[in-house]
């Protein structure tokens, strides 16, 4: 069983400016989900991938967390003093590091609590489908299209 996803979570900004130890961990938590739901029935296996789709990955708490600390501080700001519209200006300048860097400080903080990327939910999500055996008539299919194109390639040479 694969533990390190790292291979296929490439090109994740967020995993790649996280400590590694950090990804380890989340890819041990993957390979363990998928160990347990591999001994479930098709039923269990469906419920937990509904909630993986509905499990929020850091993208989206970073954007809540910026939503809150912009309406809190704007807020304040008009209630209690200027020095309050720091903390927008603040969350601001975060968001923009982490659009072009894919890292800024609350990223560590969320990222020790376990919280995910989108890459990382889809790994296990993916791997759980394939448990249940979704991609198993896409096999099929794949011998099906091959053998009718050997049907057409021999019937033009007759």
């Amino acid at each position: 069983m694969m533990n390190d996803y790292s291979e296929l979570i490439r090109g994740d900004r967020v995993r790649a400016n996280t400590p590694p130890e950090i990804n380890q961990t989340i890819d041990t938590e993957i390979a363990a989900s998928v160990r347990f739901y591999a001994s479930k029935t098709d039923y269990e296996v469906s419920k937990r991938i509904i909630e993986l789709d509905s499990e929020w990955d850091i993208e989206r708490y970073l954007e809540a967390n910026a939503a809150i600390l912009t309406v809190i501080g704007s807020a304040m700001g008009l209630k209690k003093g200027r020095i309050w519209f720091i903390l927008p200006l603040t969350v601001a300048i975060f968001l923009l590091q982490h659009a072009v860097q894919g890292w800024c400080p609350p990223v560590s903080v969320f990222r020790r609590l376990g919280i995910r990327t989108r890459r990382e939910i889809e790994v296990e999500k993916y791997a759980l489908k394939a448990l249940r055996g979704d991609f198993d008539d896409v096999s099929d299919q794949e011998s099906t299209v091959s053998r009718a194109k050997e049907a057409v390639t021999d019937s033009r040479s007759v």
